[in-house]
């Protein structure tokens, strides 16, 4: 691909490839300080809420205090950009109009927002690279069509658990191997019971938001994680909310395997976790009864098959990005989109709801998510996950149950909930 030449011929030509952020928070200022060590790239844009917050990022760079401005306006945004001064705003909607800004990189996590940072970068033709995968899992088979047909990109991050299960996944494809399973180590329990008040203490001295640290631990950043990666790949959950064992490194493939080999999986092709040894990493079973590949395969590995461990024991999240961005900007090619919905993010009650209550989103006192193939969730008309907040009740919920259009209205005035009909109409559903 030789992008590191093409970084140079960036540089040689005074031209490096500038960045917009869009949310400063965990993953956008980790984003911004990777990108700062990378020759050929910088960030000359960030759009947060918290202007303060975006100010202090910019200047944990090294960058002077007096080249930061601030401004809600495009045309003063597009001369602080073209003067070399560097773009402060609080208008996120002001990043896919920006004349000289390259790519811009979506990291709120807010699904509305995510939704419209990414259609409008679209329609501008400038590439959005997406580390708000809760957005993607609820609209991005309807993005990845109107980036395809407006000839313009649109993807999920390297970095995530779905850019490197996609890059192991094509690997394996490319090297003749059927795929069976792909997976991603979970660094914690699950706790469904976790609350942004729960985690409150643990949040601080990790410098997280408190709502996202709940929303790892009760499971619902897996299952949108795995998620990304069905609808990118095919593969689907063997079973709701998959099955999730604790499996050490060397039981993999004991487990993620046929149950008549001995294994979990009722099906060939499948997405699961596991809360063992395996995390931050990811990993891809494959199979082949091709004799003499399974000759190659025990002289180079001394595996015997026709089982096969590929294995990457790590993710970098927003350390990895700036090479989807670096690939999107340079090459035109993307890290994960999904090309169809195999998937859905439903939402489960966390507590029990009672009538006319409105519910808070992901991450808090209310709500969960959890993986259903696509077509178990529009047999039971589950809400997704992506559209739930500050949906009404129309009556009592328990805790633990499947939230559906029978028991829940969705905020239907939200910018994602129109874009989910359109993808509804798109994939003849609805």
């Amino acid at each position: 691909m030789e992008i590191l030449r093409k970084l140079d011929a960036r540089i040689a030509a005074g031209n490096p490839i500038k960045v917009g952020i869009v949310g400063c928070g965990q993953m956008g200022s980790g984003l911004a300080h990777t990108i700062n060590n990378i020759r050929g790239m910088n960030v000359r844009a960030v759009a947060d809420i918290d202007v303060d917050l975006a100010i202090k990022t910019l200047i944990s760079l090294g960058i002077s205090e007096s080249d930061i401005q601030v401004t809600e306006r495009l045309g003063e945004a597009n001369d602080i950009l073209k003067k070399g001064k560097y773009l402060v705003t609080p208008d996120a909607m002001l990043m896919p109009r920006l004349n000289i800004i390259d790519a811009n990189v979506e990291a709120t996590g807010v699904t509305d927002v995510g939704a419209q940072i990414a259609l409008s970068s679209i329609e501008q033709k400038k590439p959005i690279i997406m580390l708000n995968v809760e957005t993607d899992v609820t609209i991005g088979a309807y993005l990845n069509h109107m980036a395809r047909k407006n000839n313009a990109l649109y993807t999920v991050a390297s970095g995530d658990e779905p850019g490197v299960c996609k890059m192991l996944y094509e690997q394996a494809v490319l090297m003749g191997f059927e795929v069976i399973s792909i997976g991603k180590g979970k660094n914690n329990p699950l706790d469904f019971d976790a609350t942004p008040e729960s985690c409150a203490e643990e949040a601080a001295s990790k410098d997280m938001n408190p709502k996202m640290l709940a929303s790892f631990k009760d499971g619902t950043k897996t299952m949108v994680e795995m998620a990304a990666v069905s609808n990118s790949t095919g593969l689907v959950p063997d079973t709701p909310g998959m099955h999730g064992p604790k499996v050490e490194i060397d039981e993999l493939l004991d487990y993620y395997i046929p149950k008549e080999d001995g294994g979990i999986l009722s099906q060939v092709g499948c997405v699961d976790y596991s809360t063992g040894a395996v995390a931050p990493g990811v990993f891809v079973i494959v199979r082949s009864y091709d004799e003499r590949i399974r000759k190659d395969m025990q002289f180079i590995t001394k595996a015997k098959g026709p089982y096969y461990l590929l294995l990457r024991p790590y993710h970098l999240c927003d350390i990895e990005t700036p090479q989807s961005i670096a690939e999107a900007v340079l090459l035109n090619e993307v890290t994960v989109a999904a090309e169809t919905f195999n998937s859905e993010v439903v939402t489960i009650a966390k507590r029990d709801i009672k009538k006319g209550e409105k519910i808070k989103g992901i991450g808090s006192t209310d709500i969960f998510g959890r993986i259903y193939t696509y077509s178990d969730a529009l047999i039971n008309k589950s809400i997704p996950l992506g559209i739930a907040e500050n949906g009404v009740a129309k009556t009592d919920i328990s805790k633990g149950e499947l939230i559906t259009e029978y028991n829940l209205t969705p905020d239907v005035s939200t910018f994602i909930y129109k874009l989910r009909q359109e993808q509804n109409k798109m994939l003849n559903y609805g």
